[in-house]
């Protein structure tokens, strides 16, 4: 009862900001800008999407390796990719866009026999993700102040920005806690076991350097996934101007308020290119195309998930 309640909370969320957001956009500039897709773009958008889960799967077993124990049997590339892949499969099919982490702590822990290990890792994970997304978003901040002059669109990235990069830090620092108290509580004693993992992983030279890296491309492919959507239907966008616009609508979406990120990308998508002085409409069809066509890259891991499911069947019992 209580999960279907929170479907149609969520459900309910994406319904509100989807109706706000196509409530202030031209259809017949939508219209227009469809009428002369292109294709080519659109697939090089899908080629880049799973290009991107290739890699956050390598930056999450760069996370797991340095979370495990010596005796720990080591994780390998393709059950890295595998797991990612499926993720990102069930990231849009679920009633949350952090749902597919909840799919690689099952399936990490199911296979790789630490369930602690699973769970801090996918922690870690997208802790990294978020931190390194905020301090793109902080470091772009004079240029998003150059294109984007309205108060409330800079205080809006000053908050998404600041209040991100606090969160983590606040996380972070239950690592370096060592009140008795807070260990009498479940929630407070698992936070400061998994902060304390994070500061060990980051605290290593190769294995930090790894995660930035993978965290920088990661978001860089983002962007120029939205940059070849907007080349697809002709919409007057350049890289740079991506770049600021679709980091911060990228860090907003992280949120799990709707279903899949449905409505709280397309809002933060129009408002950030009106806020630009860019259209609106094209704003929507961005935002809507990034939907779709990253529902058509995590059908590769629904694919693979079908395989595996009828693999396991087959097989002879131990």
């Amino acid at each position: 009862m209580r999960t279907l309640l929170r479907f149609a909370v969520k459900a309910a969320v994406s319904g509100i900001l989807l109706y706000f957001a196509f409530s202030r956009v031209n259809f017949n500039v939508i219209g227009a800008r469809l009428d002369e897709i292109q294709y080519s773009w659109l697939s090089a958008a899908v080629l880049i999407l799973i290009g991107q889960i290739m890699l956050g799967s390598l930056r999450w077993q760069t996370i797991v390796e340095h979370c495990d124990t010596p005796d720990t049997p080591p994780f390998a590339l393709s059950s890295t990719l595998r797991y990612g892949f499926i993720a990102a499969f069930f990231n849009q099919t679920l009633p949350s866009t952090v749902g597919g982490d909840a799919v690689r702590v099952w399936l990490l822990g199911r296979d790789h026999g630490s369930w602690r290990t699973a769970t801090y890792s996918v922690l870690i994970d997208r802790l990294a993700g978020v931190l390194v997304l905020a301090l793109l978003v902080i470091v772009c901040l004079p240029w998003s102040f150059a294109l984007i002059s309205d108060i409330t669109g800079r205080i809006a990235l000053l908050v998404v920005g600041f209040g991100s990069i606090g969160a983590c830090l606040t996380f972070v620092a239950f690592g370096f806690l060592h009140w008795r108290w807070l260990e009498r509580w479940w929630l407070t004693r698992q936070l400061m076991a998994a902060a304390s993992t994070a500061r060990r992983v980051f605290s290593s030279p190769s294995g930090a350097s790894l995660i930035l890296a993978y965290s920088l491309l990661n978001h860089f492919m983002s962007v120029t996934a939205a940059w070849c959507l907007a080349k697809s239907v002709a919409a007057p966008l350049d890289w740079g101007q991506a770049l600021l616009l679709v980091l911060p609508v990228a860090l907003i979406a992280s949120i799990p308020l709707s279903i899949a990120g449905w409505g709280t990308r397309e809002t933060a998508m129009v408002l950030a290119f009106g806020y630009a002085g860019l259209s609106e409409s094209d704003g929507l069809i961005v935002s809507v195309l990034m939907g779709l066509t990253a529902f058509a890259a995590g059908i590769v891991g629904g694919l693979i998930w079908i395989l595996d499911r009828g693999k396991r069947r087959f097989q002879p019992p131990p």
